[in-house]
């Protein structure tokens, strides 16, 4: 048995609920990646580098957890680290279509490769980094929906932009 998974995303910025499925896959697995996406098509407010470092410090506490930077197919990345795992997070009804088709992709792609669905709490389920984003660039607190870290960056990140 492979013990070892792969949870990849974007994280511009990590979330709470990010890290919840974080805490949850590093329960199952004994080994947990979190790969950093450098493209992604999305407009990000942070780049690939930040975004690392922002997810190291969220996890600094989590031994079985590394973090690292991805760029290409997540499937190529997964097979070359070893992972026979992808966890994939659903926040409500509205992710499944989007997550399925890209679960039946890589299935297609990389078939000896399994994709997980983890559910963050429900206290998360409502999140995403683009409203936080959207909070924080328009002066709201977002300290209960980010590790502070992440607060803090964003802060500094918007104060230096306006």
């Amino acid at each position: 048995m492979n013990k070892k998974a792969i949870y990849a995303g974007t994280f511009d910025p990590i979330t709470l609920g990010h890290l919840d499925v974080v805490e949850r896959a590093a329960r199952i697995f004994p080994k947990l990646i979190v790969a950093v996406a450098a493209v992604t098509g999305k407009d990000e407010l942070f780049s690939q580098e930040e975004r690392v470092e922002l997810v190291k410090s969220a996890v600094v506490n989590m031994p079985d957890v590394t973090v690292e930077p991805f760029d290409g197919l997540l499937v190529n990345y997964a097979r070359a680290q070893g992972a026979r795992v992808i966890i994939r997070g659903l926040r409500a009804f509205s992710d499944f279509e989007y997550e399925f088709q890209m679960a039946l992709t890589n299935r297609r792609l990389a078939p000896d490769l399994e994709t997980l669905f983890l559910m963050p709490k429900q206290d998360y389920s409502f999140l995403n980094s683009t409203n936080i984003k959207q909070v924080a660039l328009l002066g709201g607190d977002v300290a209960e929906f980010v590790p502070e870290t992440v607060a803090e960056a964003l802060s500094a990140k918007l104060n230096r932009k306006s």
